[in-house]
């Protein structure tokens, strides 16, 4: 008989298909499964007529304003930074194509969460003819630099502004639930888990660094440790740290100032200070781990938790007025987002146009 000419498919293509399926759901799926359950979390105990009479009635544009301009900055010196990494690494990207790979980042994860990275990374790889893996790794080294702030930054406020927040949670019962955390992180059979982990890496790469698979991701940890590396060898390391600090000093002043919009919100800033602010500024720093489209849903909930911590002292902080206030914040600079994105990939269409006519 003859065989039908009809090509059965082949068991990697099968795999690397429902591999492309599983990829699919973890990375537009999941996210905007999160996103949308949580902003039902977030609007269905709202009035959301209350919320937005609350913001046309109350609100100060003008505050906001200058808080989507700290914005701008603060991206354009997030590129500025990376650009002193990508030099580390032999990658002379001009300015404004760095800036625009910053910008495009933030308007991709608005879509797609968690490959805005990916995009800017692919994008400088292939308009300065770089290898990936060192541009991904000098992105990895950005990302992680970020990751210590944000770390350093939530212990300096636990030690000097947290002091409203623990009360807060031993008020309502959280006590043991931190309790429970901390023995969790310090318990034995965790420290077990860890070094049983390391060791099966350890395995792997002694006996099994032949291997194609093994030898590729040890190939491609190279390239991400070289773009790294480059941090604690290359020049400028001084302008580097002192971005670092425009970054998230830029980052910080954006909700500050966004505090002035709403008159309770203000009276926040004025009978706590700078800490409360620094408290909603570090929940929502940490609530954009949660994977999300651009941080809507968790960044609002971190915030409104923020403020209640306060509202006790403050009359007519509501649950509808600090959603009004997270919701303008958070809802302008998505806002801000979306042009820059556009902005973005016009830039590189006209880019793109040009190089063909040359």
């Amino acid at each position: 008989m003859k065989e039908s000419g009809r090509k059965k498919p082949q068991g990697g293509d099968v795999q690397s298909r429902r591999g492309s399926v599983w990829s699919l759901v973890f990375k537009i799926v999941v996210p905007l499964v999160v996103t949308v359950l949580l902003c039902y979390v977030l609007f269905a105990k709202q009035d959301v007529g209350e919320m937005v009479s609350i913001i046309r009635t109350e609100c100060n544009y003008w505050w906001i304003v200058v808080a989507l301009v700290l914005s701008i900055f603060s991206h354009v010196f997030r590129a500025m930074r990376w650009r002193i990494q990508l030099k580390a690494i032999g990658v002379d990207a001009p300015l404004f194509t760095v800036v625009l790979s910053i910008f495009g980042t933030y308007a991709v994860n608005l879509v797609l969460p968690r490959l805005g990275e990916l995009w800017r990374t692919g994008y400088i790889s292939q308009r300065e003819h770089a290898p990936f893996d060192s541009v991904f790794g000098s992105m990895v080294a950005d990302r992680l630099a970020d990751t210590i702030t944000v770390a350093l930054l939530t212990l300096a406020t636990l030690i000097f502004a947290g002091g409203p927040l623990v009360d807060f949670l031993r008020e309502n019962g959280a006590e043991g639930t931190l309790d429970g955390l901390i023995a969790l992180a310090t318990s034995p059979w965790t420290i077990i888990a860890v070094a049983g982990f390391v060791a099966i890496v350890a395995v792997a790469l002694i006996f099994f660094r032949h291997t194609p698979v093994v030898a590729s991701i040890c190939r491609f940890m190279l390239g991400i440790w070289h773009g790294f590396a480059a941090i604690a060898t290359m020049k400028g390391r001084g302008r580097w740290l002192v971005l670092t600090v425009c970054v998230w000093g830029c980052y910080f002043l954006q909700l500050y100032v966004a505090f002035f919009a709403f008159p309770l919100t203000g009276q926040v800033v004025a009978d706590y200070g700078a800490g409360a602010v620094a408290v909603c500024f570090v929940l929502s720093s940490i609530a954009m781990v949660v994977p999300s489209n651009g941080g809507i849903g968790p960044w609002q909930l971190a915030v409104m938790f923020g403020l209640s911590v306060y509202s006790a002292g403050i009359e007519g902080l509501t649950r509808d007025y600090a959603a009004s206030f997270a919701n303008l914040v958070l809802g302008s600079q998505t806002l801000l987002l979306v042009l820059l994105g556009i902005f973005t990939f016009v830039c590189i269409a006209i880019q793109k146009r040009n190089d063909r006519k040359c």
